[in-house]
């Protein structure tokens, strides 16, 4: 693989991701080495081909990449390094704008990742069997009616209403979020519960806050016990020509709909990967239904040492460059968000 024949593989690449048509030899020559002549282009497309980085869909039509082509395209961009442009600094900033409530963060962030990228996304968010309690807030909503809102240290938010006696007004109920937070910071949701009912005894505390955040608590550890994962904008998979027909288009929605699959591979690629992002092309996923398919991973951070994932599914086609920086962006905005550290670098 000489300097030549890499830059007529990236022409054909980056000509392949944008029109989704094989490229001819005619083509890579008008459009990108212009100082190279068709035929000299056809004869190392040739030897491309036997070195199995394109391939030819019909005898007269031209080239595409193959999985190895793609695999050599992301370990370049890896080696030269990330350079984020000014359009995916913007997916920073429109994903800090858009995520505003931290109780519903994974889905958000699914969500703003798909709608900027217009591609399916994924966010794992791992386990936290030992959260810990960071702050505790009594909201008054209404005449013997407060919003408990317990904060943990790895960002997750919960709520719920609670009854509470008339004569507390706001200034009692901020004494008390004060004292119950200066009882149960740092303690885990489990030690939470356990001192609950030792502390009623030895406490004026109202009986109902203590029972609502003995709910709130047991919920949210049962919640997040296990790793979970979110999927969002599996339907922007049509969009692309290769996915208009429904039996090429199905059998991937039925994978971006199995969990179980899905979480496999996010392990696996941590495992093997033991990078902060990382590129699975095709056959690479492990899932055979995802062979014409790319799944591109960051990790961010959560709690504790805590580490998820957020992702993009898409054809092996997709734009890796700006995916990665998009990716690579959001999920630092995601560490800082959930550690509440509010703005991203």
């Amino acid at each position: 693989m000489n300097e030549r024949k890499r830059r007529i593989l990236q022409a054909v690449i980056d000509d392949y991701i944008l029109t989704a048509l094989p490229v001819g030899s005619r083509t890579i020559s008008r459009k990108y080495l212009k100082n190279i002549s068709s035929a000299t282009i056809r004869n190392e497309m040739s030897d491309l081909e036997e070195l199995g980085y394109l391939m030819q869909p019909h005898v007269s039509a031209g080239r595409v990449p193959s999985a190895k082509a793609y695999r050599l395209y992301v370990d370049m961009l890896m080696e030269e390094g990330l350079s984020p442009s000014q359009e995916d600094v913007a997916a920073k900033d429109y994903y800090l704008k858009r995520v505003s409530h931290l109780e519903n963060v994974v889905a958000s962030t699914a969500q703003v990742i798909s709608d900027f990228t217009n591609y399916a996304s994924l966010v794992m968010m791992p386990g936290q069997a030992e959260l810990r309690i960071a702050t505790l807030h009594l909201v008054p909503v209404s005449r013997a009616m407060a919003l408990l809102v317990i904060v943990t240290d790895g960002g997750i938010i919960r709520d719920t209403m609670v009854h509470v006696a008339e004569t507390l007004d706001a200034d009692a109920l901020y004494a008390i979020s004060r004292m119950l937070t200066e009882r149960f910071a740092g303690r885990t949701l489990k030690e939470v519960r356990r001192k609950l009912r030792e502390f009623a005894a030895s406490a004026q505390a109202n009986p109902q806050v203590l029972q609502g955040i003995e709910e709130l608590s047991d919920q949210m550890s049962r919640e997040n016990a296990t790793d979970t994962i979110t999927v969002s904008g599996t339907h922007n998979i049509l969009n692309f020509p290769e996915y208009q027909e429904a039996e090429k288009a199905r059998p991937v929605l039925s994978v971006m709909e199995d969990r179980e699959r899905l979480m496999r591979l996010i392990k696996a690629a941590g495992a093997a990967d033991g990078t902060a992002l990382s590129v699975h092309i095709g056959p690479e996923t492990g899932i055979p239904e995802m062979a014409d398919c790319s799944v591109a991973l960051a990790e961010y951070t959560v709690g504790q040492g805590h580490r998820g994932a957020i992702g993009i599914i898409g054809p092996t086609r997709m734009p890796y460059a700006r995916v990665l920086n998009t990716l690579r962006l959001v999920g630092n905005a995601l560490s800082l968000v959930l550690s509440g550290g509010g703005q991203a670098e």
